[in-house]
């Protein structure tokens, strides 16, 4: 048998609402200047994998971090979109906290928002990565496969990739811009790079 693919995930560039941290789940944000440069300097680490496939978000930050990265043939996968906040969107931990002291999202959730920002649980992403790693992981046999989407999706996409609870993807912080790598030793998931910088971030 031979050696299997990793998984490479890229989170997207910067963006004005991520650098002051506020929730973006399903709004279309770009990539700020410096996002740009820093997305532009993951392609020579990712010209170096034998990358079969390439799957992004639907949203246009995770697009254009795909093509400034270098990775061609992309398809959208609709089940990477990042968390739907909900009523949260656009909103800054403090803002939340100054409502619901001591509010931590991966314990308390959010709440509804409007129709086109309904809300969803840890679980119910939990159940979306799950539907990419069962299309993926048939490809590892072939190279890597490259997914470029959203923090808190990767987080909780690496958490069950690693067979943890969806809400254990607190544990795993993701910055914008950098790449991480999933595999495996002895048969066995494990993070093999994580949260790797380049030397625009």
């Amino acid at each position: 048998m031979g050696t299997m693919g990793e998984l490479i995930l890229v989170r997207h560039g910067e963006t004005e609402w991520s650098a002051a941290g506020r929730h973006t789940g399903r709004t279309e944000v770009p990539l700020t200047a410096r996002g740009e440069d820093a997305t532009r300097a993951l392609r020579p680490a990712l010209a170096q994998r034998d990358i079969v496939a390439v799957f992004t978000s639907p949203a246009s930050r995770a697009q254009r971090t795909a093509e400034l990265a270098g990775l061609d043939d992309t398809k959208q996968d609709p089940d990477l979109w990042e968390w739907d906040y909900g009523g949260y969107e656009g909103r800054t931990t403090p803002e939340i906290r100054s409502e619901r002291p001591g509010w931590y999202l991966w314990r308390d959730g959010v709440v509804a928002g409007d129709a086109e920002h309904p809300g969803e649980t840890v679980e119910h992403v939990g159940s979306r990565t799950d539907a990419v790693l069962r299309r993926v992981r048939p490809l590892l046999s072939d190279g890597d496969v490259a997914l470029v989407a959203h923090g808190h999706v990767l987080r909780v996409l690496t958490a069950r990739y690693l067979g943890l609870e969806p809400a254990a993807g607190r544990l795993f912080r993701l910055d914008t811009g950098t790449l991480s790598l999933l595999g495996t030793e002895h048969g066995e998931p494990v993070i093999q790079g994580w949260n790797i910088p380049t030397a625009a971030s």
